[in-house]
C-alpha cells in the first residue's frame, strides 16, 4: 500500500481541485451556504451525483469511525471538518494517510 505521503498528496489535490470549482461558484453567487446547497440539487444530474456523494460520505464516516477505533487512530475526527469543508475527495485520502502513518 502507498505510504502516508502519497495519501496526503491526494488529500491536497482533493482539496485544491474542488475548491477551484467551489471558489468560482462563490465568486459568482456570493457566500450563501443555502444557495450553494440548493444548487447541488439544481437538476436531476446534479441531484443524483450529490446524493451519491452524500451517501458515500455518511458510509465513510461510519466505517472510518469503527476502523479508527480498531486501529487506534486518534485524529479520526479530522475527517468530519474535511468532509464539511471540501468533501470525500479530502476526507478519504486524509484518513488513509492518518491510517498509514499510525501503522508505520
Amino acid at each position: 500500500m502507498p505510504g502516508s505521503r502519497f495519501w496526503f498528496l491526494l488529500a491536497l489535490l482533493g482539496t485544491v481541485i474542488p475548491w477551484v470549482f467551489f471558489g468560482s461558484w462563490f465568486a459568482a453567487n456570493g457566500l450563501s451556504p443555502l444557495a450553494f446547497i440548493a444548487d447541488l440539487f439544481v437538476n436531476g444530474a446534479a441531484a443524483g451525483f450529490s446524493a451519491d456523494v452524500l451517501i458515500s460520505i455518511a458510509t465513510f464516516w461510519i466505517w472510518s469511525y469503527f476502523d479508527a477505533k480498531r486501529q487506534g487512530i486518534r485524529l479520526w475526527w479530522l475527517v468530519l471538518p474535511a468532509s464539511f469543508t471540501v468533501g470525500l475527495s479530502l476526507a478519504l485520502p486524509l484518513y488513509l494517510g492518518l491510517r498509514e502513518k499510525e501503522a508505520a
